[in-house]
């Protein structure tokens, strides 16, 4: 069995006659008819019913025929990968994501991205969530780094990052004496959060009713820097991504702590428009992302 041989099976398949199979592939109607010939004694099947001048294709045919269509698609896949790498990366790449995200994460990809493929121009857009899966579902942005779950027929995702969730308050905090934090501590307590129906803040969510916490919310807002300069006046606690607030830790500006017995993470992902294959430039973006990612710091170590 060749490729040849199940070039002709598909022509055969797809015309219905040994004939116009010839036609397409500029063969004579004898040298399509003996290829098939020999494809049947090789397999000890018979792939075509034939009944005078009408031909049926048998189970085993159908077989065939599905194999020779997932060969020639990898063929094209990899002819196509192979003539992109020829080429130099160029164009736009319209890229979104959280606040959280185009923050902390994007820095670091966008410049070692940059590195690497200098000619691309690279837009980015934060926003809610609900909105920018809209513009990722319509085309008018490639590539989006969301919190998940995102449910949206058009849209694939690919989970990449599991950032932990830390209570955080300001230094002279009376919570801020302790290495960890009950939930009966949270009780009562003001908080300022991300905004309701955000899938941050029903992760958040799910666990004050697991809890069977009521909690105070003073303030919500998307914005993790207002989020965490009201912590910083005191206006409430919060509990936010951990690389979003790493840098006040170590500098003393903000305190943070594990709650007992929980481990709150998000987890996020990429998004796209579901296709067969990816721009080139979108796959490099999620490459990239890989090798950054052992920098990021998602949760601190195990003292405070």
């Amino acid at each position: 069995m060749d490729l040849r041989q199940l070039e002709i099976l598909r022509a055969v398949a797809e015309a219905g006659s040994f004939t116009s199979a010839g036609h397409r592939l500029h063969l004579s109607q004898s040298a399509v008819s003996r290829q098939i010939l020999l494809l049947e004694d090789e397999l000890q099947e018979q792939l075509f019913l034939r009944a005078g001048q009408k031909l049926r294709i048998t189970a085993a045919g159908t077989t065939l025929l599905n194999l020779s269509k997932r060969v020639f698609d990898d063929i094209e896949a990899t002819r196509a990968t192979l003539r992109e790498s020829r080429q130099t990366l160029s164009g736009t790449v319209r890229l979104v994501g959280g606040m959280t995200v185009c923050l902390y994460v994007f820095p670091t990809l966008l410049k070692e991205f940059r590195r690497v493929h200098p000619g691309v121009d690279v837009k980015v857009a934060s926003g809610a969530t609900p909105r920018l899966v809209r513009q990722l579902s319509s085309g008018s942005a490639d590539l989006g780094m969301l919190t998940l779950p995102i449910n949206d027929p058009n849209l694939m995702t690919s989970p990449v990052l599991r950032e932990e969730l830390l209570v955080v308050m300001a230094p002279t905090h009376p919570l801020a004496r302790k290495k960890e934090v009950t939930p009966a501590d949270l009780v009562s307590q003001p908080f300022v959060l991300f905004e309701a129906g955000s899938n941050t803040r029903q992760t958040i969510e799910d666990f004050f009713v697991r809890e069977q916490i009521a909690p105070t919310v003073v303030t919500e807002t998307e914005n993790v820097e207002i989020i965490k300069a009201l912590v910083r006046v005191r206006m409430g606690i919060t509990i936010i991504p951990y690389q979003a607030v790493s840098r006040e830790v170590a500098s003393g500006q903000l305190s943070c702590a594990r709650i007992v017995g929980q481990r709150l993470v998000r987890e996020t992902g990429w998004v796209y428009f579901k296709s067969t294959r990816p721009p080139r430039a979108v796959q490099q973006m999620m490459e990239i992302f890989e090798k950054i990612k052992p920098r990021l710091k998602l949760g601190p170590s195990s003292s405070k």
